[in-house]
Formats: C-alpha cells, structure tokens, sequence
C-alpha cells in the first residue's frame, strides 16, 4: 500500500486487518464503452496490497477492465453497524493465473472441502482469468461507534 493514498479513520494495517477477516464479495465497478459504470460482485483475497479476483475470460468485467482497466471498489457488510473500505485502482488481468486464483477464492470463501458446488466450480477453471487490483486511493469509514 505504500503509493495507496489513504483516507478516513482507519490505518494501513486496520484496512488490512478489516480486509482479510471481511469473508464477503468485493464490489467492483467499471466503465462501459457508452461511459456509463457497471457494479458487479466478485470473490477476493487482499494480499501485498492487491486485491486479487477471478473470472471467466468470456465475462463482460473482463472485456470491460482489458478496455479501460480503472475501477473502483468497495468491501463492506450490508449489516449495521457499517463499516468499510472503498477506492479506486488499476486491474491487471492474467490468463495464465486464473485457475489457481480461483482454487484460492474457493478455500477462502467455501473451505477446502470437495463439496459438489465446489466441483463444478473447479470444472471449468480453465476458462478463468486472474484479476489484480492495485489501489492507488483508498478510504475507510466506521459508524459503529456513533450506531451503538
């Protein structure tokens, strides 16, 4: 994180602390050709200060970050009391990487149990894409004092 600039009341190592204990979806956003932004929820792990993702190479994400790879995100529950994590980034897609992100993904966010869902998840991870997202601005906010 050390070109991130950071924002709000939490420090470097609160983000990273908050990052890797929030087991929930990255909201990722990117702009369409026509100019408008397009939110989609996406598994992540947050290691070195990158966000890393996967998805299919056919996926409309993919397309849309090879064309203009600045995005913007936001990790953070949908529960009160609210707190989080939202910024803005560079992605980086890689070809070669994306089985084995998504491999990681799946014992992060379903445990390394080869359940059936799981299964067919691995059976076509072939076709994934490897997604790094490098934040060059990030924010936090915490209202779980002021909400209590």
């Amino acid at each position: 994180m050390a070109q991130t600039v950071l924002r709000g009341p939490w420090s470097a190592g609160e983000i990273e602390t908050h990052l890797a204990g929030a087991v929930i979806p990255i909201r990722l956003s990117a702009i369409s050709p026509a100019g408008w932004p397009v939110v989609l929820s996406l598994w992540f792990l947050y290691e070195d200060g990158a966000f890393h993702c996967a998805s299919r190479s056919h996926a409309r994400i993919v397309a849309l970050l090879e064309a203009n790879p600045r995005c913007g995100f936001e990790v953070a529950g949908e529960t009160p009391p609210y707190c989080g994590v939202r910024g803005q980034g560079i992605a980086e897609l890689d070809r070669e990487n994306g089985k084995a992100t998504l491999a990681r993904l799946a014992d992060r966010y379903l445990g390394s149990d080869d359940t059936p869902f799981r299964k067919r998840l691995m059976q076509g991870a072939d076709d994934e894409v490897a997604i790094t997202i490098r934040p060059t601005r990030m924010m936090s906010w915490d209202y779980r004092k002021r909400m209590k």
